[in-house]
């Protein structure tokens, strides 16, 4: 698996690929020694094509329950987020219930975060912070279960997948305004 460095370049190139391509320029592939304009496959595009919808389109195959994430939790994400998610050298993930109409808002998944799939998405991409996207599809559902329990939002038995994560209500869902825009095909 590359490393962020490399995922970064690519998507870089990828980037102005798809920029120039969209301004009538082709590449030619002879051209390059690098194979600009080569068309990239569908198995290619898809290992980068990991993110999650509000309604859970892109989750996973997969499941992890509070028990699994407890202890993924201490091993891999403690040392930044503290042991029981209060915050330490990163943020804290529980907390700050009824504060974000204060002078000082305190925005963590419980208090802030309108979707409970927007957590296992940025877990999977991001977390942890030394080693993204390190973590099996089941350990960042059970991670996902541990977060949403500590802050009382799934019971202490709740195991997650991608049936059930969608349906997880989040206390500021409609804290946010909609996307007046329209909806793209």
């Amino acid at each position: 698996m590359p490393d962020a460095t490399h995922k970064f370049a690519l998507a870089v190139l990828l980037a102005a690929i798809g920029a120039i391509s969209m301004t009538g320029v082709t590449i030619a592939h002879a051209a390059s020694p690098y194979d600009l304009g080569k068309p990239i496959d569908a198995a290619r595009l898809s290992a980068w094509n990991i993110d999650v919808s509000p309604d859970g389109r892109g989750l996973p195959p997969g499941s992890g329950d509070v028990a699994h994430g407890r202890a993924v939790f201490a091993a891999r994400c403690a040392m930044c987020h503290g042991a029981v998610g209060q915050g330490g050298v990163g943020d804290p993930l529980v907390g700050g219930a009824g504060t974000l109409a204060s002078a000082k808002p305190v925005k963590t998944v419980g208090s802030y975060w309108p979707y409970a799939t927007t957590l296992f998405d940025y877990i999977h991409r991001a977390m942890p912070y030394d080693h993204p996207e390190s973590l099996s599809a089941d350990e960042v559902y059970a991670v996902t279960a541990f977060v949403l329990n500590l802050n009382g939002i799934v019971p202490e038995n709740a195991r997650l997948d991608a049936h059930s994560l969608p349906k997880v209500r989040m206390p500021n869902r409609d804290g946010f305004v909609p996307d007046p825009r329209p909806a793209r095909p």
